[in-house]
């Protein structure tokens, strides 16, 4: 098995380059800036606490960055930016990972709405997908999306991943328990890997 982290995957295609890299501390202004300009855009899905703490607040960019990375050293998260031509664009996070008889993991990601659209996180997830079945030997991943969350529903869509239907009251979000729709894919279902998949039904889409 190859060393699972740090890793860097890349994909050129024709829109342009996707690359997947580990968060690094001196992302900081350019990850801020860009949470900042699509704050309205994101933050309606994002998880929160339902017991917030009382002291302090949310840890700075480095103590995040930090967190993840111990997370990453210890196995179980994958913390990775997007970028999109030498751009930060997103973040996709693969958290959850857990071996023995499950051999699964969950995928979160988000992007900035001037990318959406173009098959930036839909070649990200195809990406951290196959890492995932073909280096981690993992069997499993899914995607957990509101219901109302038409642009995530869209990169779901397009990789093909199996509806296992809703979760109700699944995550915390905005100060309420909200339903998230599941999606998954097994090993069995892309023989050839989700990018070759999602790179083929690119090339018949019109």
């Amino acid at each position: 098995m190859s060393k699972p982290w740090p890793v860097t995957l890349r994909e050129d295609a024709t829109d342009g380059s996707v690359v997947l890299r580990p968060l690094r501390r001196k992302d900081g202004h350019a990850w801020m800036t860009l949470r900042a300009r699509n704050a309205s855009w994101l933050e309606r899905w994002e998880a929160t606490s339902p017991t917030p703490g009382t002291g302090g607040g949310p840890p700075t960019f480095g103590e995040y960055v930090r967190i993840l990375s111990a997370q990453a050293r210890a196995g179980t998260t994958l913390p990775f930016a997007v970028e999109l031509d030498g751009e930060l664009v997103g973040q996709l996070t693969v958290s959850s990972i857990t071996y023995g008889s499950l051999c699964s993991a969950s995928i979160g990601y988000w992007v900035g709405e001037h990318v959406a659209g173009r098959g930036v996180i839909p070649t990200a997830v195809a990406m951290s997908v196959d890492y995932c079945f073909q280096v981690l030997g993992l069997h499993r991943i899914e995607i957990n999306i509101r219901p109302e969350n038409g642009p995530s529903l869209r990169v779901v869509e397009k990789l093909g991943l199996r509806d296992e239907g809703v979760r109700e009251r699944y995550l915390h979000i905005q100060g309420a328990w909200c339903d998230h729709r599941t999606f998954a894919i097994t090993t069995e279902e892309v023989p050839d890997g989700l990018l070759t998949r999602w790179q083929e039904r690119r090339r018949e889409t019109p």
